[in-house]
């Protein structure tokens, strides 16, 4: 049985607006989504509420979605500090295949297993 699904690799920037930048991320700054991987460049550092924020939408942003799905349109997120005007981007940047048996010992469940 074919167990492989495939999910998209992200990248997160950090965009300015018209408004000031109160929070310690800077326009350009950003982190890449592989898989479950958070990769961050060795230089830089990203602030933890922003994080928050950024972490419930990042697997929805990983899968295939239907054309007129809202997540599928939606990249700019804002900061959840009202105060500041940054915001980040998502965009997809490539595709991988992944194995349901690499990530889980749950075993497929067949269609009438389901009901």
């Amino acid at each position: 049985m074919d167990d492989s699904f495939w999910l998209y690799d992200l990248k997160v920037e950090v965009v300015a607006t018209d408004r000031p930048m109160v929070c310690s991320h800077q326009a350009g700054d950003y982190f890449l989504v592989e898989g479950e991987n958070l990769i961050f460049p060795q230089t830089q550092s990203f602030s933890m509420y922003a994080l928050a924020a950024l972490l419930p939408i990042l697997p929805a942003k990983q899968r295939p979605l239907q054309e007129n799905d809202w997540m599928l349109s939606d990249s700019l997120i804002a900061c959840p500090d009202p105060n500041c005007g940054a915001k980040f981007k998502i965009t997809r940047t490539g595709k991988r295949i992944f194995h349901h048996g690499d990530c889980t010992l749950v075993p497929v469940q067949k269609e009438e297993e389901k009901r």
